[in-house]
């Protein structure tokens, strides 16, 4: 049983998190361990299981990044940590702003981070509507392969830029 499964939920990236998360106050209830102390051994344990299921659900899908990341392993498109490729027109755009990065740490100058800053937050919104689409007409049994690699390299996209604005903090003026 997968976690959407669990929370009798149709597969999605953008899920209404409140009623999510009601789901998961209500299972938080129904299993936890305290209200189940006389039952037998055996029980208790699947109880257990169950509540630690229900927390491992949650903290997956409550989170868009980690649900989306979900939904590709689901549907056999996540490998191995490090083994993903981002495309490499993404990768030459990024080669500039890395540039400016290392400027910055060495010579910083307010003109350039705040053109920096704003052009990574041009970049980041522009990767979002590139699968906007797709997002808010996403069907798991329907979709594509091509949409999902889409979706892939938003994500390995989302995760470099957010690297990229961990940096940059660093350079930020106190």
């Amino acid at each position: 049983m997968n976690y959407f499964e669990f929370y009798e939920l149709l597969p999605t990236f953008l899920l209404d998190e409140t009623d999510l998360k009601k789901r998961f106050l209500k299972y938080s209830k129904m299993f936890h361990p305290d209200f189940h102390t006389l039952e037998s051994d055996e029980a208790q344990s699947e109880i257990l299981e169950k509540a630690t299921f229900n927390t491992e659900a949650y903290k997956v899908l409550q989170n868009f990044d980690s649900r989306m990341a979900y939904i590709l392993e689901l549907k056999g498109m996540k490998k191995e940590e490090g083994q993903e490729k981002l495309p490499q027109d993404f990768l030459m755009e990024m080669m500039d702003i890395n540039e400016t990065l290392m400027d910055l740490q060495f010579d910083f100058d307010a003109e350039s981070f705040e053109k920096v800053t704003k052009e990574i937050k041009k970049i980041e919104n522009d990767n979002f509507f590139s699968i906007k689409d797709i997002l808010q007409n996403f069907d798991y049994q329907q979709v594509t392969n091509n949409d999902l690699e889409k979706i892939k390299f938003f994500s390995l996209k989302k995760k470099y830029l957010l690297r990229i604005q961990k940096t940059l903090i660093t350079f930020a003026p106190q």
